[in-house]
Order: structure tokens, then sequence, then C-alpha cells
């Protein structure tokens, strides 16, 4: 590239910056290069490493580069022409092999036939936790159905349920299901390659494809893969051209009968920034959730996280820890961690003071003795909150109105026995996920708002009362 060229460009990178961003310019724009600029025709060639980005930043950014690169030269008239700068992105595409001489298509086909299949299991993948079996993974009300979806995947690859969504609050066992699933498989069909990656990976990997001229070996890779777990895929929202690469991937596993589990804190459907098709397609199949535990399971988990580290810890301090004001087994589990350590470093047995000193619960803790009617949740809300169960069940979303409600989903997964599915029918709410914003938002809250602090305690005295 000329001086005056090279200055061209920077400016013109400089210039789009706050049009698109620097994540677009990072993945996009800079894969690219400005190769030369023919004064007499006002041509511009723009070149690219691959088909793949050609066809791409030509699509999407060719408006942007003709009007901006106009004015940058000075001239009215500008024709923007995208190319590739080697042949082996050429011959890739059938269409544009038949322009390329056929003895230089021999010669690179030659090539490329020497050149050894990417292990998909190589770079920018992520390890299974060997420790995540399903024998581990404690079963209870609010994870069954999920546990059981899981179950038969691995009896039935890609035929039974697939894809699997798996969909809940953070820290409550998702993670754990995925890599129970990989090492099952693993374990019973070592054939099969596996592989696990979370959606945060997943984009970092592909940008470096794109950048560096690895996009046709990012999907060849995906390709390979038999089984494919990914997490967290809400963090694909907003990132046009990562849900784009990630579609390709779906449809190519889907078509051959490959089995896909995700994991999700949310059902895709009320994910924004997520296009319509690809929400789509994450529901094709089965959709489990998997809910905040109740006090029982706790326990199980509890103890069984103990026994993992050959601790005996007695029924009493298991049932004081589980009674914590937490919405996640993560938290729980570093409950556990930090009584468990204390106990250690100071050389003292686990007890129920020990634990109370540790994690600073108060000795009015108590548990409730029978659970709580609906009705009397609703009585105690409509006195601190002045909303009745008409307005609870409306579809009023003020601000005031929606923390009463919230506050009523919260203490009904408290107090009573029932399900999400039944808070959610009984408050005429249809989707879980629902009751389950409440309760993180409610327990996020009551940390540090004093007045809503004391609203809850009130009421919870009074519901132990009854």
């Amino acid at each position: 590239m000329s001086v005056i060229i090279d200055q061209v460009w920077q400016d013109f990178l400089k210039i789009i910056r706050d049009e698109v961003g620097t994540r677009i310019i990072e993945t996009w724009i800079k894969a690219v290069t400005l190769s030369r600029y023919d004064s007499f025709k006002r041509e511009v060639y723009i070149t690219a490493p691959n088909l793949f980005i050609k066809n791409w930043v030509e699509a999407h950014y060719k408006e942007l580069f003709v009007r901006h690169l106009r004015r940058l030269l000075g001239v009215e008239q500008l024709t923007i022409h995208f190319t590739i700068h080697n042949i082996e992105a050429v011959v890739a595409s059938p269409e544009l092999a038949k322009i390329v001489p056929a003895v230089q298509i021999q010669v690179k086909k030659k090539k490329t036939d020497l050149v050894k299949r990417p292990n998909p299991m190589h770079d920018g993948c992520m390890k299974l936790n060997p420790s995540y079996q399903f024998d581990t993974f404690v079963v209870g009300n609010n994870n069954q159905f999920a546990y059981a979806s899981a179950r038969a995947v691995v009896d039935k690859l890609g035929s039974l349920y697939n894809p699997l969504l798996l969909y809940g609050g953070s820290g409550l066992g998702k993670t754990h299901l995925l890599h129970a699933i990989g090492n099952h498989i693993q374990e019973h069909n070592p054939n099969l390659v596996v592989m696990y990656q979370s959606t945060d990976r997943f984009i970092t990997e592909f940008i470096n494809a794109v950048r560096f001229d690895g996009v046709a070996k990012f999907q060849s890779k995906y390709k390979q893969v038999d089984v494919l777990l990914v997490d967290d895929i809400q963090f694909m929202v907003n990132k046009e051209q990562t849900q784009e690469i990630f579609f390709q991937v779906f449809n190519n596993l889907y078509e051959t009968n490959k089995q896909i589990v995700l994991s999700c804190d949310t059902l895709p459907r009320y994910l924004g920034g997520l296009v319509d098709r690809l929400k789509s397609r994450l529901e094709w199949g089965l959709v489990a959730d998997v809910q905040v535990p109740m006090l029982e399971t706790k326990i199980a988990i509890l103890k069984r996280k103990a026994q993992m580290q050959r601790e005996i810890l007695p029924d009493d301090v298991a049932q004081v820890i589980a009674q914590q004001e937490i919405s996640s087994v993560r938290e729980l589990e570093g409950s556990l961690i930090r009584v468990l350590a204390y106990a250690s470093l100071t050389n003292q047995s686990l007890s129920v003071e020990l634990v109370r000193k540790v994690l600073g619960v108060g000795q009015e803790m108590r548990t409730v003795t029978a659970p709580v009617d609906f009705k009397v949740v609703v009585q105690q809300v409509k006195k601190y909150f002045s909303f009745d169960l008409e307005a609870l069940r409306s579809k009023d979303r003020s601000k005031n109105i929606s923390l009463a409600r919230h506050v009523a989903m919260y203490l009904m997964k408290r107090y009573t026995n029932a399900s999400l599915r039944e808070i959610g029918e009984y408050l005429q709410r249809h989707d879980h996920t629902t009751i389950t914003h409440a309760l993180q938002r409610i327990t996020s809250l009551r940390t540090y708002d004093d007045q809503l602090s004391g609203i809850l305690k009130n009421i919870e005295d009074e519901l132990r009362g009854q």
C-alpha cells in the first residue's frame, strides 16, 4: 500500500469507528485491506484473506466503504471491487473455480490433499470437568425433568431430543449436566467426537478465525463434531456475525443427526438481540428448566458435596447452611467451603454455632413447620404493599406493583411447597423465567435495600407464626 493510500485507510478506520463500533472494526474491517486505487477509473480494490470474509464485508459494509472513501479520496463517483488475495480461497468456491485455469486448480488441489484433517478437540476448545458426572448430580423437584432429559439424550444421541435446551438461573446445575452428558458419552462411546464450548470461547474463536484467515478451518472443525455442548447461549445476543456462523454450525450438525445440547439463563424467545430464526432453532427440540432448589434438595446437595471432600456434615449444620437467603447451588457450595475451611484452619468441629459465626446467620432463624397457603402470602403482601390479588395478576408493570408481584412470587416459592409452574398459574404468569427472575431480584435487593429487607423480615415472621 502506498503512503497516500495507507493514510486514507487509517483515516477511514478512524471515521467509521464511532459509526460501527470497535467490535465490527476489529472483527471484519481490519480483516481486509485497501490494496489499490485507480485514480483514472475511480476504482478502489478491497482485498480479503478468503471468500467468506469477502462475501460478508461486501454484503454488509459495501455502502460504508463507498460513502466514506469517496469523500476521503475527493471524488463524486467511486466503484468498489472486493477481491481475495489467494487462489485457494477462490478454488474453495465451485462457482468461482470455473474462472480459474484448470492447471492452477489441479496444482492447488494436490497441495490441499496433503493437509492433515484438523482435530476438533485441539485449539479453541474446553475440556470436560471429570468431577461433573450424572452420579454426582443431586436430583430434586427443581431439576428432575432436566436430569431425566439429559439421561435420555445420551441413550439416543441425535434422534430423541435434538437439540436439548437447559435453561434456568445462574449456578443451578446446567453446566454440571452439560459436562455429565459429555463425560458419559466419552466413557461409553469413545469413538465419538464430543466438544464442550462456552459461548464466550466460541465467539473468541470465531473472531480469531476471521482475523487470521482461519474461517474454513473453523467450519471444518465443527463439521467433525458428533456431540456439541454449548454453555450460556445468552451471551450470543447482539453479536450478529457470531449468530450467523453458529446458525450454519447448528444446521450442519442437525441435518446429519449430530446431537446438540445448549444451556441458557432464560428461554431464547425472550432474548432481545437474537435473530428469530436462531431463536426458533434453539427451541426445536426439548426444553427443560432448572429451578431454584427447595430446602430438602439444598441439604442433600450440601451432604453430597461434603462427602466428596471426605467430610461428615451433621444434619443440623446442613440445615442452617441451607436456610440461607441464596438462589443458586454455586452460592450454596461457596458457603459450605467457607465453613469447612474455617473449621479446618481453626481446628474446630462442625457445629451450628460455628456456622452462625462464619456465615453471620442470626439466632432467630427458624424453619417453617408447615407450608403456607397462597392466599396467606397475598394477604401479607397486600398489608405492606396495598395491592390485592387482582392487581398482582394484572398486566400492569409499573414499578411499585412489579415489586409487590415479585415479592409475592419470592414468598410463595420460599414458604409453600408449590412449583414454579403452580405459582405462575396462580398469578396468571405462564413463563417460569418470570418467577426465576423474581427470586433472583428479591434475593439481591434484600441484601442492600434496608427498607425492603425490613418489610420482608416482618412478613416472614408472620408467615412463620401461621
